[in-house]
C-alpha cells in the first residue's frame, strides 16, 4: 500500500471519527434538552399537584356549603326556619321536649326500651312530644350520619308525623342502628333501606329522592343549631316545663320504663 493511500485512509477514518463525535454530541445534547424538560414539567406538576391539594384542602366541606343553600322546611313544622316539630294530640297540655342524636347509642337504647311507651302516651293524649335533634356526634366522632339521618328524618316528616316517628324507630332498632364509631348513616342508600322498613316511606320515590337529593340538609343544620342553642349538652335529654327528666340516679334519662313512667307522671302533675 502506498503513503499517499495510507494517508488517504487515516484521513477519511479520522473524519468518519469527527462526524460520529459530532453525532453523539449532538445526541447527547438532545438528550440532556428533553432531561431538563421533564425536570421543569415535573416539578411543575408536583407544584400544581400541591396547589390542587391545598385548593382542595381549603375547600369547604359538602356540609359547610350546605349552610348556604336554599332552606326547605318539611312539612308538619312551625317556628323558625321550621325547626318546631311538635307531634300529638291538640288536647294534650304539656310537651315533652327530646332532645336526641341519631348517632347516639344511648339514645337507641332509650328508644329500644321506652320508645313504645312515649308513642303510646302520646297517642292517649297524655303529652305532646317535641323532637329537637342532634349532631354533635359527627364533630366528636368524626364522620357526617347525624347529619345525613336528621336530614332523613326530616324527609320523613315531610310525609307525615306517623311516618316521622316509625322511621325514628326503625333507625334506632338493634337491627339498624350502627356502633357508634360506625358512620353507616351518612349513606343514603343505607338510610333508605330502613325507611323500606316503615310502611308509608317503603319505595316512596319522592322520599328517596329527597335523601338522595340532600332537600333537607340545609333544614337538618338549622335543626342541630337549635340543638346547639339550647344549652343541652348530651343525649338523649328529656324535658318538660324547662325541667330534666331524670331516672333514679337524679342526673341522666330515664332508661326504662318503670322509671320513665315515674317521671313522667310526676312531671304532669307539677
Amino acid at each position: 500500500m502506498s503513503k499517499r493511500n495510507s494517508q488517504a485512509a487515516k484521513t477519511a477514518a479520522r473524519e468518519r471519527l469527527r462526524i460520529e463525535r459530532e453525532r453523539e454530541a449532538k445526541r447527547a445534547k438532545v438528550k440532556r434538552q428533553i432531561i431538563v424538560a421533564c425536570s421543569i414539567v415535573g416539578v411543575l406538576a408536583i407544584a400544581g399537584g400541591i396547589g390542587y391539594a391545598v385548593v382542595q384542602a381549603n375547600k369547604p366541606g359538602y356540609w359547610e356549603a350546605a349552610k348556604d343553600d336554599k332552606l326547605v322546611k318539611p312539612a308538619h313544622t312551625s317556628g323558625e326556619n321550621g325547626t318546631t316539630v311538635v307531634i300529638g294530640k291538640d288536647s294534650a297540655k304539656k310537651t315533652l321536649v327530646m332532645y336526641e342524636d341519631p348517632r347516639c347509642p344511648v339514645c337507641a337504647q332509650f328508644e329500644q326500651t321506652v320508645g313504645s311507651t312515649v308513642a303510646k302516651d302520646v297517642e292517649d293524649g297524655k303529652f305532646k312530644i317535641q323532637y329537637v335533634g342532634a349532631t354533635f356526634l359527627d364533630n366528636s366522632l368524626t364522620g357526617e350520619g347525624s347529619k345525613n339521618a336528621l336530614s332523613a328524618l326530616g324527609a320523613a316528616l315531610n310525609v307525615s308525623t306517623d311516618a316521622f316517628m316509625e322511621y325514628k324507630t326503625a333507625l334506632y332498632s338493634t337491627k339498624w342502628h350502627p356502633e357508634e364509631n360506625d358512620d353507616k348513616f351518612k349513606d343514603d342508600a343505607y338510610l333508605i333501606k330502613v325507611a323500606n322498613t316503615v310502611d308509608a316511606l317503603k319505595n316512596n320515590k319522592e322520599f328517596q329522592q329527597a335523601v338522595k337529593d340532600g332537600t333537607y340538609d340545609k333544614w337538618a343544620l338549622e335543626m342541630s343549631a337549635k340543638f346547639d342553642d339550647s344549652g343541652v349538652t348530651g343525649t338523649p335529654t328529656l324535658k318538660m316545663d324547662g325541667k330534666a327528666l331524670t331516672g333514679s340516679d337524679g342526673k341522666t334519662a330515664p332508661m326504662t320504663v318503670a322509671e320513665f313512667t315515674t317521671a313522667i307522671d310526676a312531671a304532669l302533675k307539677a
